[in-house]
């Protein structure tokens, strides 16, 4: 009996600490400050690591999101004395591949950290050394994130090969380079022509030294340009500097664009809505190239109330994950239809609006007869407050005791209060979400969050996603 209770604890915290990896980034929600997030995941993070360490590092394997991947590796790596031995190897190749699939600002940003909070054991140079051998072009890293690159090379005492070492810390005005990219930032610093074969963000300082106007410089540059940084500069661009910048919407990752269409005014989505809506149908259908997924007869419950506007950190989030997420399980479902709680004639145009009325699309969407219904919400409601937990109470208990109905509660905010997800009733699980395309790994994972599945199967679920994940690592 004892070992019985022990391993429901045990499996009712991981699944609590996984869900928080999940949702929590920890910044500002809607309902919560930045500080209260970050010490309450905080707080999970070293209670998980001091009690099921193997289980911690395996979480990395789970789908967790870039901000909570991040936080495991420096604090295995702050701890790698605890590793048992049995355990080392694996524990070393889960972070390894980890680092390796981060962004590479957010991977050298951990690295960094090892240094700015004195981590620097031989585990942790050694991770370092593999990263940097492992990079497709370390001479573009070092132009681009020359002063992390700089302070990881000298925190881990690396041997740089080649020219690399040079341009990192000698006096590099006074050299010429064979190394193409590295010629290009030493000519420059004195010729405008060359700024525009740097990658921006270098580009960028360089062009204000040569006083390069705004709208000649982002003409010029859009080819160095990342997705993500055209994105970031298009509305600019279009407002102030007259600028169009070519950019392939479709090709956007699914809830990155449902946030850049939710940033434009009402009246644009209105006038662009055939060429908008076209986007995130191709977006939607690349993320299920790389995610298969294949649904029966879906219904979504999705909040569009006004705490979907989130917070200034993460704005309009929750209400981009539910639009996202509505073009997705469009793409995935035989069958699909779509409730909000306040309804709009089409789900490009939506806002965040009103209180939270969960109940009424709820029924809707259980009247529908669909073999899967995804509720989509922060889980506080309060037009009628509980109203949605009621219907699911007695639904669960009357109409479809035998569950024939799956029904999910995705949740993509935090609750610091209680370290948790706020669920809508215990009779569903509750899931956490980061982004749309997360969708997938959230519903395998959603069997685990209702406390139905033993330890030992959350445990061999765990097991084989880190199989999976460096088996992927090993054709890589």
């Amino acid at each position: 009996m004892t070992t019985n209770r022990s391993d429901q604890v045990a499996q009712e915290d991981l699944v609590m600490f996984i869900n928080a990896c999940l949702a929590c980034t920890g910044q500002r929600e809607f309902y919560d400050d930045a500080y209260g997030q970050r010490v309450s995941i905080d707080f999970l993070h070293d209670y998980i690591l001091g009690n099921y360490r193997l289980l911690y590092a395996r979480s990395l394997a789970a789908g967790i999101n870039h901000f909570n991947q991040a936080q495991i590796i420096l604090k295995l790596l702050a701890t790698g004395k605890d590793t048992l031995p049995q355990h080392r190897e694996e524990e070393g190749a889960l972070i390894a591949h980890t680092l390796n699939t981060l962004p590479p600002q957010r991977a050298w940003g951990v690295l960094q950290q090892l240094r700015q909070r004195k981590i620097n054991n031989r585990r942790s140079r050694a991770i370092a050394r593999d990263y940097l051998s492992m990079r497709r072009d370390i001479s573009f890293d070092a132009v681009k994130y020359r002063a992390k690159v700089r302070a990881i090379a000298t925190h881990a005492h690396l041997k740089l090969q080649g020219e690399l070492g040079n341009f990192l810390f000698h006096n590099w005005q006074k050299q010429v380079y064979t190394t193409e990219l590295f010629e290009n930032f030493r000519q420059a610093h004195y010729s405008a022509e060359a700024v525009y074969k740097l990658p921006f963000t270098v580009a960028e300082g360089l062009a204000t030294k040569h006083k390069i106007p705004r709208d000649v410089f982002l003409s010029h540059i859009q080819e160095q340009m990342t997705l993500g940084e055209k994105l970031r500069f298009q509305g600019a661009a279009e407002r102030s500097e007259k600028v169009d910048i070519d950019i392939d919407l479709g090709r956007l990752p699914l809830t990155k664009l449902a946030l850049y269409i939710l940033s434009l005014p009402w009246k644009t989505r209105k006038q662009q809505q055939t060429i908008l809506t076209q986007a995130l149908e191709r977006s939607a259908q690349l993320t299920l190239k790389k995610a298969p997924l294949k649904l029966g007869k879906v219904a979504a419950v999705l909040d569009c109330s006004y705490s979907s506007s989130g917070s200034s950190e993460k704005r309009r989030r929750p209400l981009g994950v539910a639009l996202a997420a509505h073009y997705f399980l469009k793409a995935a479902s035989q069958e699909y239809r779509s409730f909000w709680t306040v309804p709009t004639p089409e789900p490009l145009l939506v806002r965040p609006y009103g209180q939270t009325d969960l109940a009424t699309p709820l029924l809707n969407a259980l009247a529908s007869d669909a073999d899967l219904v995804v509720i989509i919400s922060d889980g506080c409601e309060n037009d009628p407050p509980n109203g949605a937990a009621q219907v699911l109470q007695i639904y669960r208990t009357k109409l479809d005791p035998q569950k024939r109905t799956s029904i999910i509660h995705c949740n993509p905010v935090f609750n610091a209060e209680d370290f948790s997800l706020q669920n809508l009733s215990p009779s569903i699980p509750t899931v956490g979400l980061r982004d749309a395309e997360d969708l997938p790994t959230m519903l395998g994972f959603a069997r685990f969050a209702d406390g139905s599945a033993p330890l030992s199967e959350l445990e061999d679920y765990l097991a084989s996603r880190v199989q999976q994940m460096l088996s992927n690592s090993i054709r890589v």
